[in-house]
């Protein structure tokens, strides 16, 4: 049987990088082109060794495929997406430009008017767990940034339920990667190494993200307050959610606690990629792999939820999302290609 031939819109950066060292282990996708503006002409063993085994190289124009990847920044991405799409050709768009439905929503947050406003309304929110039957039609995925990835997926099963109020608190934690490969004083070796340090405070641009897609199940408005924090790691995000518990919704004492893991058991039963745990998770644990891990409690002091989710920001944050998403739309088994076990330790 043939493969069907995909390529990525800008090898260079990191979620291309690792799409690509994902994509080479998929057994009905062959990856055919690569695009890089800072590399053209040049063997992709070059760049990056580790990917000599694809015997490809970086070239200005995707060629003749089937479903494009785009790790472009955003703005560039998507007049890349959109020229794609012109050739009649399936994308995924890995950067934030095809999120929101709302084009003023581009100018608040990141500061560029959309150049293909047109394809808003198309664009399917990526997050197969809340999304997939959509996702499974669209010709134009929009894949969601990793920390909405993280604190969506924790939150989305009590706000669904109505079991918590309209505040709620996400408090993220990142490894440097999730930067991207951009040098900045920021991420500079000597300033990043054993320090931690949040950011954003004033409002980071995925939290219109999280708020879009956490109000769609509540049906309602939500007050959501997100603090992100660079640490001292290569991968991995961990995020700790917080929200008032709505009286009378759970029973009182462990029995709620109970009541809580069995309504998250059954929200995420069957999901390939995401899984429920009975001890708050390490982001060493999700390294690598393409999970999600989820591990929600109530403090009983206070009558306050508590939801601890970790994973890969390159993968089920990035690349592995993306490849997932990419199965849906081409019919394959969703898991394709996906199945590694994290890297320990």
């Amino acid at each position: 049987m043939a493969k069907i031939k995909v390529g990525i819109i800008n090898v260079t950066g990191y979620a291309g990088v690792e799409l690509a060292r994902l994509l080479y282990d998929h057994p009905r996708v062959e990856l055919v082109s690569v695009t890089g503006r800072s590399a053209i002409g040049q063997p992709l063993a070059e760049v990056f060794p580790h990917l000599a085994p694809l015997k490809l190289t970086i070239t200005a124009e995707l060629g003749k495929v089937d479903l494009a990847f785009s790790a472009l920044p955003h703005k560039a991405s998507a007049e890349a997406v959109a020229e794609a799409l012109g050739q009649g050709v399936k994308a995924i768009d890995i950067s934030a430009d095809f999120r929101f439905k709302d084009p003023v929503m581009y100018q608040k947050w990141y500061d560029f008017k959309h150049p293909a406003p047109g394809l808003l309304s198309e664009a399917v929110y990526g997050l197969p767990e809340l999304h997939r039957s959509a996702v499974a039609l669209a010709r134009l995925v929009a894949n969601p940034g990793c920390y909405p990835t993280s604190a969506v997926l924790a939150l989305a099963p009590a706000v669904k339920a109505g079991l918590v109020g309209s505040d709620i608190i996400v408090d993220s934690k990142s490894g440097i990667s999730g930067a991207g490969r951009t040098l900045s004083l920021t991420t500079h070796f000597s300033e990043a190494n054993e320090n931690v340090a949040a950011y954003a405070l004033e409002g980071h641009r995925h939290l219109p993200e999280i708020t879009q897609e956490l109000e769609r199940l509540a049906g309602h408005t939500l007050s959501v307050t997100f603090v992100p924090h660079l640490v001292p790691m290569t991968r991995g995000i961990l995020s700790t959610c917080y929200a008032p518990l709505v009286a009378g919704k759970l029973a009182t004492g462990e029995k709620g606690v109970k009541e809580l893991m069995g309504l998250y058991h059954d929200f995420y039963g069957g999901e390939p990629f995401v899984r429920v745990v009975d001890a708050p998770p390490q982001t060493k644990q999700t390294w690598g792999n393409n999970l999600c891990l989820v591990y929600p409690t109530i403090d009983l002091r206070t009558g306050r939820l508590i939801v601890v989710s970790c994973l890969d920001n390159l993968v089920k944050g990035a690349a592995g999302q993306a490849i997932q998403n990419m199965n849906l739309m081409l019919g394959l088994p969703e898991s394709m290609g996906l199945k590694g076990l994290p890297i320990y330790p």
